[in-house]
């Protein structure tokens, strides 16, 4: 959403707070108003009902599949806007937890530096010294080759996803966690298929 578009200008300026949070807060789905009102510290959901409902009106947001448990930006607003496909969970040793239907999530202008790049939410405390803590949401850029030292997501044996840093030998692809409690991961190249890299992150306090 462009701030020069005319639905905006419309808006009161609680609407437009409520437009705003929903634009850039990471919500891993269409939020709910209990959740609504919890992230804006709000007692009562009749007023929030009130000012969600103007939103609706005037085609910014929309009921999830019809119905009043979430709201979601709307389709124009995400294409206008900068999302990217949020496909599921991530943790060491184990397989991605993918999504039956990819969510949009909205990413900030800096960090959505790639338009093919898709979400993934970290579960487990294997990269913490990396910066990566269990809950964090990560960009990844699907690559099938990376530089040592980039932290990728890894394929092993056609069936476990990991998040780890790479190091690539001849003989080798070692995968390196970023937490003392955690063995580095030897394999044998032909088992390591890369499926992407991280290039951007993103945190909910």
């Amino acid at each position: 959403m462009h701030d020069d578009d005319p639905r905006l200008s419309a808006l009161t300026r609680r609407q437009r707070e409520l437009y705003t949070l929903l634009r850039s807060h990471p919500f891993p789905h269409p939020p709910s108003l209990d959740e609504l009102c919890d992230v804006l510290g709000l007692r009562s959901r009749g007023s929030l009902h009130k000012q969600v409902q103007a939103l609706v009106e005037a085609g910014l947001v929309e009921p999830q599949d019809g119905r009043q448990r979430g709201v979601r930006l709307t389709t124009p607003s995400l294409e206008r806007g900068h999302c990217l496909p949020w496909l599921g969970y991530i943790a060491a040793g184990r397989p991605i937890e993918a999504l039956e239907n990819p969510e949009p999530i909205e990413v900030p202008e800096t960090l959505c530096v790639n338009p093919n790049a898709y979400v993934l939410r970290v579960r487990g405390e294997s990269m913490i010294e990396q910066g990566i803590l269990d809950g964090d949401w990560v960009v990844i850029e699907p690559r099938t080759h990376a530089r040592n030292g980039e932290v990728v997501v890894a394929l092993i044996d056609g069936s476990e996803a990991t998040l780890k840093r790479i190091e690539q030998r001849p003989d080798a692809v070692l995968l390196h966690p970023a937490n003392p409690a955690f063995a580095t991961q030897s394999y044998r190249p032909g088992q390591v298929a890369i499926q992407g890299v991280l290039i951007a992150q993103m945190r909910r306090y």
